[in-house]
C-alpha cells in the first residue's frame, strides 16, 4: 500500500502552520487528541510527503502505512483540529488538520518551571540576608 501523501497548509487555521494530511481509509482521531506524525519527502518535491505512521498519543493507536519507517523519516507532533471522513461508494479518505507543537511551546513548561523555582530560591536568599526568619528585637524598656 502506497503511504498517503501530506499537503500544507498555511493560515489555514487559527493563523499558524497547520499541516493538512489526506489519507486514502478511513482513520477517526478526536479533536484535541495529540498526535505524531511520521513522514518523509517524496522524489516530486510538489507531490508533498509521504506519511508513515500517525500515532494517537492520547489513546495509543497507531495507524501504519509501512513495514518499516525509512531512515530518512521525520517525526513531529501535534494537535488534531479537525478530522473529516468522506465516504464515495466502497472507499474512504480522511482529511486531518492538525496543528503542529513548536519547540518554543514545548519548552515553554519547563521554563515556566524554572523560573518558579528560581523565584523561590530568591525569596528565600532575600529573608535569609534580610533577618525575616529572626524575630524582631524587644523593645527596649524605656527609663524616664
Amino acid at each position: 500500500m502506497t503511504p498517503p501523501l501530506c499537503r500544507r497548509v498555511p493560515d489555514s487555521y487559527g493563523g499558524s502552520m497547520d499541516r493538512s494530511i489526506l489519507l486514502n481509509g478511513t482513520v477517526s482521531i478526536p479533536l484535541g487528541h495529540r498526535v505524531e506524525v511520521s513522514e518523509s519527502s517524496t522524489a516530486d518535491s510538489a507531490a508533498g510527503v509521504r506519511i508513515h505512521t500517525i500515532v494517537d498519543l492520547d489513546t495509543g493507536v497507531e495507524h501504519r502505512w509501512d513495514e518499516h519507517r525509512p531512515a530518512d523519516a521525520v517525526i513531529w507532533t501535534g494537535r488534531v483540529l479537525q478530522c473529516s471522513i468522506r465516504f464515495s461508494g466502497n472507499a474512504g479518505e480522511t482529511l486531518l488538520l492538525i496543528d503542529p507543537f513548536t519547540p518554543g511551546a514545548l519548552g515553554a513548561k519547563a521554563a515556566l518551571r524554572g523560573a518558579d523555582a528560581a523565584a523561590d530560591a530568591a525569596k528565600a536568599e532575600a529573608d535569609r540576608w534580610g533577618g525575616a526568619d529572626r524575630p524582631p528585637p524587644e523593645p527596649e524598656e524605656r527609663f524616664w
